[in-house]
Protein backbone atom coordinates (compact mmCIF):
# COMPACT_ATOMS: atom_id res chain seq x y z
CA UNK A 1 0.00 0.00 0.00
CA UNK A 2 1.23 3.49 -0.84
CA UNK A 3 2.18 5.45 2.29
CA UNK A 4 -0.02 8.37 1.27
CA UNK A 5 -3.07 6.15 1.24
CA UNK A 6 -2.06 4.62 4.57
CA UNK A 7 -1.57 7.94 6.38
CA UNK A 8 -4.86 9.25 4.97
CA UNK A 9 -6.72 6.12 6.07
CA UNK A 10 -5.21 6.25 9.57
CA UNK A 11 -6.13 9.93 9.90
CA UNK A 12 -9.68 9.36 8.68
CA UNK A 13 -10.15 6.27 10.90
CA UNK A 14 -9.42 8.50 13.89
CA UNK A 15 -11.78 11.23 12.66
CA UNK A 16 -8.98 13.77 12.39
CA UNK A 17 -8.75 16.58 9.86
CA UNK A 18 -5.82 17.47 7.68
CA UNK A 19 -5.63 20.76 9.59
CA UNK A 20 -5.22 18.91 12.89
CA UNK A 21 -2.41 16.73 11.57
CA UNK A 22 -0.85 19.69 9.80
CA UNK A 23 -0.72 21.52 13.14
CA UNK A 24 0.97 18.50 14.74
CA UNK A 25 3.61 18.63 11.99
CA UNK A 26 3.90 22.45 12.04
CA UNK A 27 2.35 22.69 8.59
CA UNK A 28 -0.77 24.29 7.22
CA UNK A 29 -3.73 22.16 6.19
CA UNK A 30 -2.69 22.75 2.60
CA UNK A 31 0.90 21.72 3.34
CA UNK A 32 -0.28 18.45 4.84
CA UNK A 33 -2.75 17.95 1.99
CA UNK A 34 0.19 18.15 -0.42
CA UNK A 35 1.79 15.18 1.36
CA UNK A 36 -1.36 13.06 1.15
CA UNK A 37 -1.93 14.10 -2.46
CA UNK A 38 1.62 13.34 -3.58
CA UNK A 39 2.68 16.91 -4.31
CA UNK A 40 5.17 16.85 -1.40
CA UNK A 41 7.23 14.13 0.26
CA UNK A 42 6.82 13.08 3.87
CA UNK A 43 9.97 14.06 5.76
CA UNK A 44 11.51 11.53 8.13
CA UNK A 45 11.00 13.92 11.06
CA UNK A 46 7.29 14.07 10.24
CA UNK A 47 7.11 10.29 9.94
CA UNK A 48 8.56 9.97 13.44
CA UNK A 49 5.98 12.43 14.81
CA UNK A 50 3.14 10.53 13.14
CA UNK A 51 4.39 7.20 14.53
CA UNK A 52 4.53 8.64 18.03
CA UNK A 53 1.17 10.41 17.73
CA UNK A 54 -0.70 7.41 16.32
CA UNK A 55 1.37 4.86 18.31
CA UNK A 56 2.03 2.92 15.11
CA UNK A 57 5.19 1.51 13.57
CA UNK A 58 6.92 3.33 10.73
CA UNK A 59 6.79 0.11 8.70
CA UNK A 60 3.01 0.16 9.01
CA UNK A 61 2.63 3.84 8.11
CA UNK A 62 4.80 3.55 5.02
CA UNK A 63 3.12 0.36 3.88
CA UNK A 64 5.88 -2.20 4.38
CA UNK A 65 3.75 -4.29 6.71
CA UNK A 66 0.15 -4.57 7.81
CA UNK A 67 1.29 -5.11 11.41
CA UNK A 68 0.44 -1.91 13.34
CA UNK A 69 2.39 -2.55 16.54
CA UNK A 70 5.39 -0.49 17.48
CA UNK A 71 8.23 -2.34 19.16
CA UNK A 72 8.43 -1.65 22.89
Amino acid sequence: MDYRTRIRNVREDRDLTQAQIGKLLNKSQQGYNHIEAGRAELKIEDLVKLCEFYDLSADYLIGITDEEKRPR
